[in-house]
């Protein structure tokens, strides 16, 4: 395993990461939480994996206890992440909340000052390595008290590092790009970003270099939603806790159709490792955090760090393909959050097929 630091912060990371929503959610299958426990420590143990990304929403405090249960002890061998912003102690929201649906979010500064509070007892730890706040949106951009709260638990100790994770679904271009303008001292953002869906998350990295020395990534949805580990078809199902089941087949179809265009990646390793190698040849990406739900799996993705790079022909053609949309002619278009500005700089051209409004979601 291969290590890289993040630039704000005295924190060094694996370059492969476990993000333990796969453990504690359910939505990919269930674990019981010796499973679970037991798989973190084969991370570590087995296959040098030191980044462990959780979140207090994340099985209501779940995530953050199986860390604890399966890290006590040895504290300073392990880099945790963890979010906040999910008012998770509401109970009466809780209670409503149906399916995948958001939960109320509460980024007061007494709000978040007591949800760190909670994440380090859960935790069973005096600090919190990289905390960000979940699912940003614009007004929390635009609230320069809650990133001066950050920095002030910075300064306290109680976190090393702070910055922002966005979601749930891809988008969020110019919440992204402003905050990076506006507070460029963050030292760390969580973003959807593949080879499949390279926007926006190339035009946040593009931000990132103009205006910040210190922000770099830490990338979910690493496979495109287990679309590149290269095994659906187009006869495939999902269970009916899976997350995925609730994607329009198109996503499905069009998705085995532009994978098949990445049949060369699979010359010298698997398409899933070469997807992480792919993420990995750009300097601001320091850990990847691909979903993890068995031991073949950990054992592929954490290999792919000591795997030779792509070449430039590879990604070349990955290039190449990505501005032919691999293959695909036509295609429904959904992102959250604002994708386009008048005389925005990051703005993209959509294909001819989707219809794109400034300060609005993009739709096909």
């Amino acid at each position: 395993m291969k290590y890289r630091k993040f630039p704000g912060a005295d924190v060094e990371v694996s370059e492969v990461g476990f993000g333990t929503w796969t453990l504690s959610t359910g939505w990919w299958g269930e674990k019981t939480d010796d499973e679970a426990v037991a798989m973190l420590r084969r991370a570590y143990d087995e296959e040098g994996i030191t980044f462990f990304d959780a979140a207090d929403s994340y099985g209501n405090g779940r995530s953050e206890r199986q860390l604890a249960t399966a890290f006590g002890g040895m504290r300073d061998k392990v880099v945790i992440g963890t979010k906040v912003g999910y008012d998770i102690y509401d109970e009466a929201a809780r209670t409503a909340r149906r399916g995948q649906s958001e939960l109320p979010q509460r980024t007061d500064r007494a709000y978040i000052r007591l949800a760190v509070d909670r994440c380090l007892q859960r935790l069973q730890t005096d600090y919190i390595d990289v905390l960000q706040i979940h699912n940003v949106k614009m007004a929390h951009v635009r609230d320069p008290e809650l990133w001066q709260t950050l920095r002030d638990l910075k300064r306290e100790g109680k976190i090393r590092s702070w910055g922002a994770a966005f979601g749930p679904a891809i988008g969020w271009l110019y919440e992204a790009t402003d905050l990076i303008e506006r507070e460029p001292d963050i030292d760390t953002i969580q973003m959807i970003w593949n080879i499949l869906e390279q926007h926006p998350g190339t035009a946040m990295i593009q931000a990132a270099k103009t205006h910040s020395t210190s922000c770099c990534f830490n990338i979910r949805v690493t496979h495109a939603s287990g679309m590149l580990e290269g095994k659906y078809t187009e006869d495939t199902e999902f269970a009916a806790t899976d997350h995925r089941r609730h994607r329009p087949r198109s996503w499905l179809l069009n998705g085995v159709k532009k994978v098949r265009t990445l049949d060369f990646l699979s010359r010298r390793m698997t398409l899933g490792q070469a997807s992480l190698k792919w993420l990995l040849a750009e300097p601001r990406v320091v850990t990847t955090l691909p979903n993890v739900y068995d031991d073949e799996q950990l054992r592929e993705f954490a290999a792919a760090s000591e795997l030779p790079e792509l070449t430039k022909q590879e990604m070349a053609r990955i290039a190449e393909l990505h501005e032919q949309n691999f293959g695909v002619e036509e295609e429904p278009m959904a992102y959250k959050g604002e994708m386009v500005r008048e005389g925005g700089p990051y703005n993209r051209v959509y294909p001819p097929n989707a219809k794109v409004r400034a300060g609005e979601a993009v739709s096909a």
